[in-house]
């Protein structure tokens, strides 16, 4: 039975790794709304997978975890005569205008009218989760509300299902005492409609859920056929995760993701299965001559991504490092050579890596075209790759060290 939850709060320790951000949007929204004092305040993390990519849209299963990396959204009900007004301190990208209105609809049934108003791109995730919750029926007040986040913007951290899930709980707190009546699980599912329908994004199910739903110190084992998940403990004192950010900059909207996603499906016309999730290595070997050249290698890079995937969960479990990293550097070479979805800049990151005795395994993150790479090695390592990297890459990397954080919640109102 799915339990719908009341809102997680923000753990202290886990607050201060984002405390400025939340400060930002706090006195931005002061600045921009004459003064006022939010009296909601949510936020949601971003993620990093560590391995399963590409699979969630093909039935298969994911390993993320949620980073210290968040969205945060601050606001509360107005008197604006049913208009939104929402303002950000971050960027969403260039030419995007950190300040947009738009009315509610005046019916609760017509989700149409609130996003085809126009405004900024990154306002569009947020209007279109609100237009599902009031599909509901929900009676949504007006608002005004700030946005900032620290999760970059196409670095492959989920940087819009983090904005998506802060709207979803900013939405619960500002209907309260009434409530959307939903769990965690249906608060992803929601999110993940609202990217497919108002952002144009076919994503798969991984990025909501474990903003959603992670646990502190937990890898979040999702599998995407029953959407059942698992936590998986990672809070060794002496293994780091290395997120490095190639700052070169993706956007999913272009064909690559769909064209990928497309082929998929056509191997599964081919082999009469309802997804590559059902297709074994084997098979797949034996069906050769059925499919194109691309084809064979975009399927064979899923079907074995999903294997790898089953197999890291164990090796994480068994403790077993060693294998993890292994696994890790096969799924890049995989996403490099047959899924093409690397670049130049993400194999540079990895083979810089890979050079340290200390490190476990790295393997790009994310959908891909550039973005993050993401690392396992032993803590003693960290300063030492992260010095190869600053000298020897041709860009300019960020590196955040990430634990497995915690899921979204609510802010407490303290003034």
């Amino acid at each position: 039975r799915l339990e719908v939850l009341g809102p997680r709060l923000a753990r202290p320790l886990y607050f201060m790794a984002w405390k400025d951000c939340y400060q930002q949007a706090v006195q931005t929204f002061k600045n921009t709304f004459n003064g006022k004092n939010p009296t909601i305040q949510v936020f949601a993390p971003g993620r990093v997978n560590l391995i399963g990519e590409h699979t969630d849209y093909n039935d298969g299963c994911v390993l993320p975890m949620a980073m210290h990396l968040v969205t945060v959204i601050v606001g509360c009900p107005s008197e604006n005569d049913g208009v939104c007004r929402l303002v950000t301190c971050s960027s969403f990208g260039p030419s995007q205008p950190s300040y947009t209105e738009f009315p509610l609809p005046s019916r609760p049934s017509d989700e149409i009218k609130l996003v085809s108003v126009e405004g900024p791109r990154w306002a569009s995730y947020i209007k279109g989760v609100l237009a599902l919750s009031n599909g509901r029926g929900c009676n949504i007040p007006a608002f005004d509300a700030a946005v900032a986040t620290t999760v970059p913007l196409g670095g492959g951290l989920s940087s819009s299902a983090a904005l998506e899930v802060a709207t979803c709980l900013f939405v619960e707190e500002l209907i309260r005492p009434a409530s959307l009546g939903l769990s965690l699980q249906q608060k992803a599912l929601l999110c993940q409609e609202a990217e497919h329908r108002y952002a144009r994004v076919p994503c798969g199910i991984m990025d909501q859920f474990v903003s959603a739903m992670a646990k502190e110190g937990h890898a979040l084992f999702l599998d995407c056929r029953d959407r059942s998940t698992e936590c998986v403990p990672l809070s060794s004192q002496d293994l780091v995760i290395l997120v490095t950010n190639s700052n070169v900059h993706h956007e999913l909207v272009n064909n690559e993701y769909g064209q990928r996603r497309s082929t998929c499906e056509s191997v599964c016309q081919k082999l009469n299965k309802p997804f590559l999730r059902d297709v074994t290595l084997e098979e797949l070997e034996a069906n050769k001559d059925s499919l194109t050249e691309l084809e064979f290698r975009r399927a064979r890079h899923v079907v074995g991504e999903i294997k790898r995937t089953f197999q890291a969960v164990q090796a994480l479990k068994d403790g077993d490092y060693a294998r993890f990293g292994h696994l890790m550097n096969e799924s890049h070479n995989s996403l490099r050579d047959d899924y093409e979805v690397s670049c130049a800049e993400l194999d540079e990151l990895v083979s810089l890596a890979r050079q340290d005795k200390g490190v476990y395994g790295s393997r790009m993150t994310g959908g891909g075209f550039g973005g993050c790479t993401v690392t396992l090695l032993k803590a003693e390592a960290v300063e030492r790759v992260k010095e190869n990297i600053r000298e020897k890459y041709s860009g300019k990397a960020t590196f955040y060290t990430a634990t497995a954080s915690q899921g979204a919640g609510v802010i407490p109102v303290t003034n």
